[in-house]
């Protein structure tokens, strides 16, 4: 048997076992083809690359499914937009055929989740009340072994989370299948896919009618459980973890202004983004908390670090002018000093669900 005709016969053979779900990972597949194939050793350069299993699997979907196999996409891009904005917080990004619109009829919504807490994310499916498996695989790529972390997760369409650390959030993965950097697209940019690809769709409503089904108080609860183990220099916060002086900050926030919801918010939320991003923690954590604080909060945790200098006077006067336009200076200087003060071994301070609880009143009681 000539090479190119083995090594078509073998991707063939591959695509057909994934197809059918006997096999998942195309190095496996194409390893077992081979040996059904041919039955003695086969040269590298007779195996076919996952490229050309990924085309055999297109050719097999079309002929099996035909042009209904595309009736789906649009419904699995909107379930993928709906799950990217539950996890918003772990900075998903979409990756695979419901991006590329190369689906078949067991494709899953594949995300890249980026936290360096898997139990915020498991809490976050809990929350969601979805079924779940996690499971940690061993893959050897490029002559180095890792361990990835996946969730499978059940849903409307089946769900394939890879979690990997916050840090990683900016790198470019390479594909198995090109060699290339991994096509994918944040929430954002998929909302403006969706946009262009679907010019007659509401999005808008779809998002609004999204984001009425997550609860905000649970998107706060989920990020502020890891500060628990940011533990921080003790030179300046002698009082431990971010989790504790965070809550001390919003007991000082209580005392001052206990009925300004926006205020407490910033008070308890504005160190968040240190269990995402300790190198840029006040940008982490806006944007994970985008669309579920107000723009008045927004601007309170945004210019907390900068309203230090204010207390301590090495605030430049042109800062300081800025600042002072903002209809919320005072309550930003009260934020500053309440910071500040939040830092005291063995303060009381309330448990996060009663703070929590305290905020979910305020909302009831001023709506």
């Amino acid at each position: 048997m000539s090479s190119s005709k083995l090594r078509r016969k073998i991707a063939w053979e591959a695509a057909r076992l994934i197809y059918q779900q006997q096999v998942s990972e195309y190095y496996a597949a194409k390893m077992k083809a081979a040996r059904r194939i041919h039955k003695g050793w086969v040269k590298p350069r007779d195996l076919p690359s996952n490229a050309e299993i990924r085309d055999e699997l297109q050719t097999l979907a079309r002929t099996h499914e035909g042009p209904a196999r595309q009736d789906p996409l649009l419904a699995m891009r909107l379930s993928a937009l709906n799950m990217m904005h539950h996890l918003k917080l772990f900075q998903p990004r979409l990756v695979g055929s419901v991006l590329t619109g190369n689906i078949r009829q067991d494709s899953a919504i594949d995300l890249h989740l980026f936290c360096d807490n898997l139990a915020s994310v498991s809490g976050a499916l809990d929350q969601l009340d979805l079924s779940y498996r996690i499971e940690r695989k061993r893959i050897r790529k490029a002559d180095r072994q890792r361990t990835y972390t996946y969730l499978h997760v059940k849903a409307d369409y089946p769900l394939e989370l890879t979690v990997y650390p916050s840090e990683l959030v900016k790198r470019h993965f390479k594909s198995s299948l090109t060699g290339k950097p991994m096509p994918r697209v944040s929430l954002a940019e998929l909302e403006q896919l969706l946009n262009r690809e679907y010019p007659d769709l509401d999005l808008d409503d779809l998002l609004a009618e999204a984001a009425e089904q997550v609860d905000r108080f649970q998107i706060y609860e989920a990020l502020l459980l890891p500060l628990e183990e940011v533990q921080q220099n003790r030179r300046y916060h002698p009082e431990g973890d971010a989790l504790y002086h965070s809550l001390q900050v919003f007991q000082l926030a209580c005392e001052e202004l206990a009925f300004d919801e926006e205020f407490l918010l910033a008070a308890l939320l504005h160190d968040v983004g240190k269990a995402i991003d300790r190198t840029d923690h006040v940008n982490a954590g806006l944007e994970a908390l985008e669309g579920f604080i107000t723009p008045r909060t927004t601007w309170l945790i945004e210019h907390h670090m900068i309203a230090r200098t204010i207390l301590d006077g090495t605030i430049g006067s042109r800062a300081r002018r800025r600042l002072q336009a903002n209809d919320s200076y005072e309550e930003l200087v009260l934020l500053a000093r309440c910071d500040q003060e939040g830092r005291v071994p063995g303060a009381q301070a309330p448990e996060l669900d009663e703070a929590l609880d305290h905020l979910r009143k305020l909302t009831d009681q001023f709506n």
